[in-house]
């Protein structure tokens, strides 16, 4: 924490003595990899309309352009657009409003951490389910629930990642931390036929490598860095002795269960659970004999008992579990006597590579020790090297205080895109040269700057954003949509779709019939007892559920920086006729029947607004032919249910 403390100090400092001038030797490097650059607050003609420091760079830009921003929101809209921006769900109701006020109340809610937790899980490509020839016995909904807690208790950003990648490295920090190592622990695995030859495994184990490289590269930094898994990168500052000085550290761990207890308690369940799987094999091969024993019965009976008694003479025996990983270096070589391969692992050692010419394992050059990116160097001028066990604490830390600047820019990046629908960088895991450049530069240095000073805290981060004049504009602005056609300026509001998890969640709102309940493991969507938040749905890395494909939920397998959004017929037919929507339109009558106006109430509840006199006779000539849960169907598909304003 010391020194975390001392880099932010540091970066402040550079950032507030920096002034206009960048060094010469910093002119030619990218923008992504140079320092914060300090800017004055930009002079405007319009004084009375920013709100936030971030308007007075946006209303620059408009004003060179010769745009004029949007007029404000009203307050249903800006009520509707903040629950489901903080929250994920609609407002329940909206009188007395006040923008600030309710953006304190939502940052309070725990389901802002349930709709924020969703955001960061498709860059982790997280699953419920990890490949079943690991044997895991881990809950994967641990490290999705760890997400969640973190994010509502504010944990400073580098606290949050440093723990993902190196807890059980933290003196400050316990077994019960485990789980925070989801985003390690859960990476995809690659099956490993080990009757093939080490030439073919070796190939596999690197393909995992350079997955782990991409994962932090674009999650943490926004570049890509798999590229350099052949050849120096073709357009950014990264070599390939970069890429495996770093792919090392991923060679020096194990994706293992851990324990989320302390040694001492732990060590007898490891035991137990041993003599367990052997007794279990034991098992399994009686049950495959033939002919079958005719004492089978009883020599199962016997071995039932045996296992029983061993769980009950053993203290916590049935521990959590979390999906983590261990120091441990992995080593692929042939077997000593037949064909085939072994993987081994060596306990608390860590490895260097050689570099992999053209990205062949079968054809190494010279040995790359284990350090951060070049383009980083530390305060010696030389990039931090990696020395303790796998170095998966030091690459924390080279990532939290060597590349500060652009670790900071790509997370602040982040959240404006998912309040924007676009980021400043349009391409939020590539800054790199191949990536858009930014829209607002000096926008993007002064909020990641003041992000750092006010203690990496993203729930400032939010009040910063959804205070400003700018998120608060209305998205409905013809002359701004002749002038700036695609909005590059942020001279209005973008209007939103709903992702699958606010559809499905605001259905199950409106009808009563949201389980409210925080965390927890997870249950089939497609079940029609399951009407808790769509984040708690269970995940299936290989085989995903329909409901959620249909619907542009990303790959689990790998890093997601955005949804794909697409319109298609299956969609239209999921929202008329699906069984979700057939069961919470029944649902949804019992919220509105027994009132004497039921097309008034049914707006109410849905859109926060009275209906026009058009929908309200276009409603009523509806219900003349139709149930009142035909009626609640037709609303509940609706566009102005799917998208926000």
């Amino acid at each position: 924490m010391q020194k975390f403390r001392l880099a932010c100090v540091t970066v402040i400092v550079v950032f507030l003595t920096a002034g206009t001038a960048v060094a010469k030797d910093e002119k030619e490097r990218p923008w992504a990899f140079r320092p914060l650059l300090k800017s004055d607050v930009p002079s405007v003609k319009n004084t009375s309309w920013p709100k936030k420091r971030i308007d007075y760079f946006i209303l620059a830009e408009l004003e060179k352009a010769d745009v004029k921003p949007s007029p404000k929101a009203d307050e249903r809209i800006l009520a509707r657009r903040l629950n489901f921006d903080l929250i994920g769900l609609p407002p329940i109701e909206i009188e007395n409003f006040s923008a600030d006020a309710e953006i304190e109340k939502l940052l309070d809610n725990p389901q802002y951490g349930e709709r924020w937790a969703r955001h960061w899980l498709d860059l982790t490509r997280y699953t419920d389910t990890t490949a079943s020839w690991l044997n895991s016995t881990a809950g994967a909904w641990r490290y999705r629930d760890w997400v969640i807690d973190a994010l509502n208790v504010d944990m400073p950003y580098p606290d949050f990642v440093k723990r993902q990648l190196a807890t059980d490295l933290m003196s400050e920090t316990g077994p019960e931390d485990s789980v925070a190592l989801g985003f390690l622990g859960l990476s995809p695995m690659y099956w490993k036929e080990l009757q093939l030859p080490p030439e073919i495994i070796k190939t596999t184990v690197a393909d995992e490598w350079e997955e782990r490289v991409d994962a932090l590269g674009r999650t943490f930094l926004g570049l890509t860095l798999a590229c350099a898994r052949c050849h120096d990168h073709k357009s950014d500052p990264i070599t390939a002795a970069d890429y495996y000085a770093l792919a090392g550290v991923f060679a020096s761990v194990k994706i293992t269960d851990r324990p989320m207890m302390s040694e001492d308690l732990w060590l007898p369940v490891k035991s137990a659970r041993q003599k367990v799987a052997v007794i279990d094999k034991k098992v399994a091969a009686l049950k495959k004999k033939k002919p079958k024993p005719e004492n089978l019965d009883e020599q199962l009976a016997v071995f039932t008992a045996e296992i029983a008694a061993m769980k009950k003479a053993t203290p916590h025996y049935d521990m959590p579990m979390a999906n983590g990983v261990v120091e441990a270096a992995l080593f692929v070589k042939a077997k000593e006597k037949g064909h085939g391969t072994n993987l081994e692992f060596q306990e608390g050692k860590g490895r260097d590579l050689e570099l992999q010419k053209r990205g062949d394992p079968n054809d190494v050059g010279d040995v790359v020790p284990r350090r951060f990116l070049s383009v980083f160097p530390s305060e010696n001028g030389e990039p931090r090297r990696f020395e303790k066990g796998s170095g998966r604490l030091e690459l924390a830390e080279a990532l939290i205080e060597d590349s500060e600047p652009l670790f900071a820019r790509v997370i602040v990046n982040r959240v404006w895109k998912q309040h924007f629908g676009r980021g400043l960088v349009d391409t939020p895991s590539d800054f790199g040269k191949m990536g858009d450049k930014p829209t607002h530069p000096e926008l993007l240095d002064d909020l990641a700057a003041r992000f750092m000073q006010n203690g990496w805290s993203l729930k400032w981060l939010h009040r910063e954003i959804l205070g400003s004049a700018t998120w608060q504009q209305t998205s409905v602005a013809p002359g701004s949509e002749a002038a700036d056609s695609d909005n590059r300026l942020y001279s209005r509001m973008n209007r939103l779709r709903l992702d699958i998890e606010s559809w499905r969640d605001s259905v199950l709102a409106v009808a009563g019939s949201l389980d409210s309940k925080i965390g927890g493991e997870p249950m089939d969507l497609n079940s029609d007892k399951n009407n808790r938040r769509t984040l708690y749905g269970k995940i299936n890395r290989r085989d995903l559920n329909k409901i959620l494909q249909i619907h542009d939920f990303p790959d689990p397998t790998a890093h997601s920086p955005k949804r794909a959004e697409t319109i298609s017929p299956l969609q239209s037919l999921f929202a008329i006729n699906g069984p979700l929507v057939q069961s919470q339109s029944e649902a949804f009558t019992k919220q509105i029947k027994g009132d004497v106006d039921v097309i008034s109430r049914a707006y109410e509840l849905l859109f926060q607004r009275e209906p026009s006199a058009m929908e309200r006779e276009v409603g009523g000539e509806f219900l003349k032919e139709a149930t009142l849960a035909d009626y609640a169907r037709v609303l509940l598909a609706s566009n102005e249910f799917l998208y926000v304003d």
